[in-house]
């Protein structure tokens, strides 16, 4: 694994490990105040800020999060990375497992890496594109 897979591999998982603990602080931190997330479902697409994708994800109980970093670049101020992600939530007393492809960019803020923008499409699991 090259060096821009392995630093934005650590940032995912600081981000996943943040989101599983529910610790809005370290989210803060770890996404930029313009944070948008873009995305589809099966009712369409769908845009969410940063305050709702927060408001958001206290209301989900995440199981876990399986990262695996497909492929990442590096600029001065610019990293993007394609991650696909299975989701693992408690759902009306069960569990569902949710896999996407994921286009996080991350821009450098205050000496500190902080993603901006996430693209999230569904992807059937086990998916090797």
């Amino acid at each position: 694994m090259d060096d821009s897979r392995e630093l934005i591999g650590a940032l995912e998982r600081e981000w996943r490990d943040a989101l599983c603990a529910k610790d809005v602080d370290r989210l803060r931190t770890l996404i930029h105040p313009r944070f948008v997330l873009i995305g589809t479902r099966s009712t369409g697409p769908f845009i969410l800020t940063r305050d709702e994708w927060l408001d958001a994800i206290q209301k989900r109980e995440l199981i876990s999060i399986d990262l695996d970093i497909r492929d990442a670049v590096i600029f001065d101020q610019v990293m993007i990375g394609t991650i696909e992600a299975k989701w693992r939530v408690k759902y009306l007393g069960g569990e569902i497992e949710d896999c996407v492809l994921l286009t996080d960019v991350w821009v450098k803020d205050d000496e500190r890496w902080k993603v901006v923008r996430r693209h999230s499409s569904p992807a059937p699991p086990n998916n090797k594109a």
